[in-house]
């Protein structure tokens, strides 16, 4: 099999080096600050992003990235989508049947990609997309969970399914690799949406009208790009959506919640260590609604809220009075 090695050890890529790690393979976790790799090295916990969990000793910690890849069969790819670029355009020598294993979700600022859409672009690798809702807290505590695995190769995807999967992580086989990724980017920009909701004390209808026209965007979009429609039912559509819209350990609602409390975005932003991926994905998924013609209120509300400066309490305002239509005026 080789070793498998996880590139980035935020909560997610730390998570999963450890599940893969339960299960006896070899894994090299790739850490992009030297002083990350030390703690780690040293009291065998990432202390900044997820310290009540303790990492296995053959988890090998380095921050080389070619010494990280030099004998995997599978990369696991666990940095934010707006920063992949910047780590995997270096010059880089992999092994001529490595997988790429995707975890981020997003879609990248100037040039409109998905992860697995730059990642091929820069390696010329095989890449499969591994997407639904996952906390990586509760991943790591064992709770139970059940997610997407996206590919083309099906006889890879069986392989990838039983390495990832456990009695208490269940992974599913898909071929859209479009549509888990449109899903699992565009339902952070609807988390936000939920979080200032929340945090206007909109209540509970506010925040389930919210997720369902917000699937609905999402389905639009994912469509007119080539998705498959019955993907958004899914883990990585509704269920991932719901996850994030519903819960604080969601980095996006808790921005949207702040936000809707009136705190500015910048002093957020400042404060976090993690990445809110909503924030440019809202940007991103404006630009793809209008090259691809798609009507996407919500997404556009969060955008002027982002970066205009936009009221939440005009934004709703502006929502619930556009003018009225049929639920399903395409049937």
């Amino acid at each position: 099999m080789g070793y498998i090695s996880v590139i980035g050890a935020g909560n997610w890529g730390t998570t999963i080096a450890c599940h893969i790690a339960k299960k006896d393979y070899d894994i090299s976790l790739w850490v992009y600050e030297p002083e990350l790799a030390e703690i780690i090295k040293n009291t065998r916990r990432n202390q900044w992003y997820l310290p009540d969990v303790p990492i296995p000793e053959h988890v090998r910690i380095t921050t080389d990235l070619q010494d990280a890849i030099n004998k995997a069969r599978f990369v696991i790819n666990a940095v934010p989508t707006q920063f992949i670029r910047n780590v995997f355009s270096q010059p880089l020598k992999f092994g001529s049947d490595t997988v790429i294993i995707n975890l981020s979700k997003g879609i990248e600022r100037e040039t409109l990609l998905t992860p697995s859409e730059i990642l091929k672009e820069l390696t010329g690798l095989e890449v499969v997309v591994l997407s639904g809702p996952s906390f990586a807290k509760e991943v790591s505590k064992g709770l139970p969970t059940a997610v997407t695995l996206a590919t083309g190769n099906r006889h890879q995807g069986l392989l990838i399914q039983d390495i990832l999967s456990s009695d208490r992580f269940r992974v599913y086989l898909h071929d859209d690799l479009l549509g888990v990724e449109i899903g699992g980017a565009l339902k952070n920009v609807i988390a936000i949406a939920s979080g200032i909701s929340d945090g206007l004390g909109l209540g509970a209808n506010a925040r389930a009208s919210l997720i369902t026209r917000g699937l609905a965007e999402i389905t639009r979009l994912g469509v007119a790009m080539g998705a498959n429609p019955r993907t958004f039912s899914g883990l990585s559509g509704v269920g991932d959506l719901i996850l994030t819209c519903t819960s604080n350990l969601s980095r996006n609602y808790t921005l949207g919640y702040r936000l809707g409390r009136g705190e500015k975005l910048r002093d957020i932003l400042s404060g976090m260590r993690e990445v809110a991926e909503g924030v440019p994905t809202a940007e991103s998924a404006c630009k793809l609604a209008e090259r691809y013609s798609v009507e996407m209120p919500i997404t556009e509300k969060v955008y002027e809220i982002l970066y205009k400066e936009k009221s939440p309490q005009i934004a709703l305002r502006e929502l619930m009075t556009r003018p009225l239509r049929e639920e399903f005026p395409e049937a």
